[in-house]
């Protein structure tokens, strides 16, 4: 696996924390091993990273019942981990491999690019039927302001054009 460049990096940094939220992601490894459902007063970790967590989680949205197995940084369904885990050859669900997917999911919506030139509003429109936090994502679970992220990118290193 390569490295993300400062650039991506920052942007990843900014998807952990539209995603997981900085209390919670102070409140685990860094948002690598946490749970769908979890909160900063709840948070609900996993112990290993051999392999996806596979844990299904009810939750309420919007007063209806959603059924998840979100985990890890960024947020990933299980059945993505699958699929990414044999395409891109991973042994497991390390930060490592959880970044590896997070950039190859950001590379299938041509949005590197965007990021290495600091187009962040740009990335992030690319991106946003990935994470549902992101703007406009569409699926009725809370989104960030772009402003907000955007300041959560600069903060994280990241450069804008």
């Amino acid at each position: 696996m390569i490295a993300p460049t400062p650039q991506q990096k920052a942007f990843l940094d900014t998807i952990a924390f539209s995603e997981i939220g900085a209390a919670l992601l102070a409140k685990s490894d860094n948002g690598y091993n946490v749970i769908v459902g979890s909160t900063p007063t709840k948070p609900i970790l996993f112990s290993s990273y051999a392999d996806h967590p596979r844990k299904l989680m009810e939750l309420i949205i919007k007063n209806k019942p959603v059924i998840s197995t979100a985990a890890g940084r960024y947020q990933l369904l299980q059945r993505y981990f699958d699929f990414y885990r044999k395409q891109l050859g991973l042994r497991d669900f390390s930060p490592a491999s959880q970044d590896a997917i997070a950039l190859q999911q950001i590379k299938e919506r041509r949005a590197l690019a965007d990021i290495e030139v600091g187009n962040f509003a740009a990335a992030v429109d690319k991106c946003r039927n990935i994470w549902a936090s992101l703007p406009g994502a569409g699926y009725g679970q809370h989104e960030q302001k772009l402003v907000d992220l955007q300041t959560a990118f600069i903060q994280a290193g990241g450069r804008l054009a």
